[in-house]
């Protein structure tokens, strides 16, 4: 089975796991998967922060329960319609978080600011977590404000469900128009599998694909699709219901994608057990750590200030680890794997050279690869985070790893087609590389069905997902693949690698300190056209990143060859594309000897005729190689039959008007 599954879900792989290790003392103490996590009910009690100076002079955010009662009542049903849930956008996180590691609790105070992304006025907030939280005290402008609190089922979460708060607002919110939240929640985040229990998923396959958790050697929490431990608004999904689900998590990421974040992280751990690696929201924080010697409990605290989201959920991990660097790498591994570590460290030496010659001299950030608790967990993936066990691994197999994994390293994109779409076509060059043209669209080829089954008919059937707003990994990541082999075989390597390092240069200026979330880089399409001796690519673009228009669906019409002086023919093939995008498509004419390959524009809903000149009688004519996706198979081969009449001592007559 393939090691790495970018942006990975959830996978019932049938298979038969080691079981989870046991722990030194003091015990993270695992819940069975039988049970959902710790279901607190809703108390009098709610939680609030204060605020002290460490023993190194580090300001340290602790908890206690509240004197007050929460604003939070039982409900049996919600005010809110998924209308209304649909139309919440976050455009700003600004969170305090405190983790009990050995407690595997969780106690947070979030400032969210909202947006009514809907056509009409919100007269309330729906606000989600999971369900093995609670919420605490929520106010609106400064006041306290009481709310309903229902359980609502959906599998956005590892238990299966989500407390949601309606919270409401003195005046209906506008369209357009935003507003603050204070909210704090808290509760316990251990590991459970229940939605995946209650699907029939074996125990130990379900806890391997579920593995969130707050503990005291690992803390890994997923986000929206894994594990709720910050505020959302969606409407409830199921596994089970086709693609919903995960459609689900692509709509998240895209409404997420440009809202700021912050995040000051405060983790109390036992004696022994500080932890040594933390990142948020893939990236790396520095830790400052004070205690944790002798008999006494120590505090570490870490910040993310002033970020951007780009596609992706919220995630945060803390984890006991030892770190080993490698080119553009450090890998946090655990004591028994640190054998292991060479294999990956090679292969990131491999492929970096790769990634230079098309991406740039260097990355923009290092690579950072977290040890799994146990190496049956499924790996997950965000920006540069690979969470995966870092055991022995096939040479062969970790260089395909390394080239997908390092390339977010190397460029960022708040587009998901550009930063997924580049790294799978990153991961099928190197396979290029070491197996030829043909193997790597083969890998491509695997996922060709899914995507055709997916894209729309025609363009009035069904709006589909243009690649620039694309929430679907089957889009942002297979179509868009095959989006960047099109425009490497239309206008060359070297052009298409200065389109992306131009790219990423004007990305990266739009995102330094001081720019707004509105600030973005110019579009792809003219980094392209700038870098490219095209005259016009308005149209492959229209066609197949701004608008989706599905799949051409081509036909070799038939092929006529003549003869003409000195060995030469002349092939006339007539191609036909009953599909509603155009596409430029290779078109091979082979003899018993050699062969000629040409580009040629078939036009949507339409037809072309190319005449080829070859020396030698043509004997077949291949349509397509696989590197432009069809409706149904993208290679079309047409065997020649010679020519009915003698070659004619015209030199001329054999030409096709």
């Amino acid at each position: 089975m393939k090691l790495f599954l970018a942006r990975v879900m959830v996978s019932c792989a049938t298979a038969v796991l080691a079981a989870l290790p046991c722990v030194a003392q003091p015990p993270d103490a695992p819940q069975t998967a039988a049970q959902p996590a710790a279901q607190n009910q809703h108390s009098a009690g709610q939680v609030i922060f204060s605020r002290s100076i460490g023993l190194n002079g580090q300001t340290i955010t602790t908890v206690a329960p509240a004197a007050n009662p929460s604003g939070a009542t039982i409900a049996a049903t919600s005010p809110a319609t998924d209308a209304e849930r649909q139309a919440v956008d976050f455009t700003a996180y600004d969170m305090d978080v405190h983790l009990r590691a050995a407690t595997h609790s969780i106690a947070a105070r979030a400032l969210l600011t909202v947006r009514n992304g809907g056509p009409t006025p919100l007269p309330l907030i729906p606000l989600q977590i999971s369900s093995s939280l609670n919420w605490g005290r929520i106010r609106v402008g400064f006041h306290d404000v009481s709310f309903p609190v229902i359980t609502l089922n959906s599998d956005a979460d590892h238990t299966g469900q989500l407390h949601e708060a309606a919270v409401p607002l003195a005046a209906p919110l506008a369209p357009g128009q935003s507003i603050q939240l204070d909210v704090m929640y808290s509760g316990v985040i251990a590991p459970t599998a229940q939605r995946l229990l209650a699907i029939g998923t074996p125990q130990e396959i379900a806890l391997h694909s579920d593995w969130d958790q707050i503990g005291v050697r690992f803390t890994g929490l997923r986000g929206f699709g894994d594990v709720v431990w910050y505020p959302v608004s969606s409407v409830p999904a199921f596994l089970g219901q086709g693609a919903r689900l995960f459609n689900a998590i692509g709509k998240q990421e895209l409404h997420l994608s440009g809202a700021r974040f912050r995040l000051r992280l405060t983790v109390e751990f036992p004696s022994g057990y500080a932890p040594t690696v933390a990142l948020i929201n893939g990236h790396l924080v520095p830790l400052t750590v004070t205690g944790g010697s002798g008999q006494v409990p120590g505090v570490a605290t870490a910040a993310l200030d002033d970020s951007i989201l780009g596609f992706q959920t919220p995630s945060l991990f803390v984890a006991v680890r030892k770190p080993m660097p490698a080119a553009n790498t450090t890998l946090w591994v655990r004591p028994s794997h640190a054998a292991a570590v060479s294999a990956w460290a090679s292969a990131a030496t491999a492929v970096t050279p790769f990634l230079q010659g098309w991406l740039g001299e260097r990355p923009r950030t290092q690579l950072n690869i977290v040890d799994l608790p146990d190496p049956a967990d499924l790996p997950f993936e965000t920006g540069a985070l690979l969470a995966t066990s870092v055991g022995q691994v096939p040479p062969d197999t970790l260089d395909g790893v390394m080239a997908n994994a390092l390339t977010y390293a190397w460029i960022e994109s708040p587009q998901a087609w550009l930063s997924e779409g580049l790294a799978h076509f990153m991961g099928t060059l190197w396979l290029e590389k070491q197996q030829g043209r043909k193997r790597a669209l083969e890998s491509l080829a695997a996922y060709r069905p899914a995507l055709a089954l997916a894209e729309p008919a025609s363009p009035g059937e069904s709006a589909g997902q243009p690649l620039i707003r694309a929430f679907t990994p089957i889009y942002y990541r297979t179509k868009a693949a095959y989006v960047f082999w099109m425009l490497r075989d239309m206008v060359g390597d070297a052009s298409l690698s200065a389109a992306l390092r131009a790219y990423n240069h004007a990305q990266e200026a739009a995102t330094s300190p001081g720019q707004t979330p509105a600030a973005k880089a110019d579009s792809f399409e003219k980094f392209v056209q700038q870098a490219s001796d095209r005259s016009n690519l308005s149209w492959f673009f229209a066609d197949w990143v701004n608008a989706d228009k599905g799949l051409p669906d081509l036909t070799i019409d038939s092929v006529y060859s003549d003869p003409l002086e000195h060995g030469n023919w002349l092939a006339a093939v007539s191609i036909s594309n009953s599909g509603y995008a155009a596409a430029e498509v290779p078109v091979t004419v082979l003899t018993a000897n050699t062969s000629v390959t040409q580009y040629v524009l078939v036009p949507a809903r339409g037809k072309m005729i190319r005449r080829i000149l070859i020396q030698g009688r043509p004997v077949q004519v291949q349509v397509n190689d696989g590197s432009v996706p069809e409706t149904e198979a993208s290679i079309h081969i047409t065997n020649v039959a010679p020519p009915a009449n003698p070659p004619s001592s015209n030199p001329a007559a054999g030409v096709l008007q």
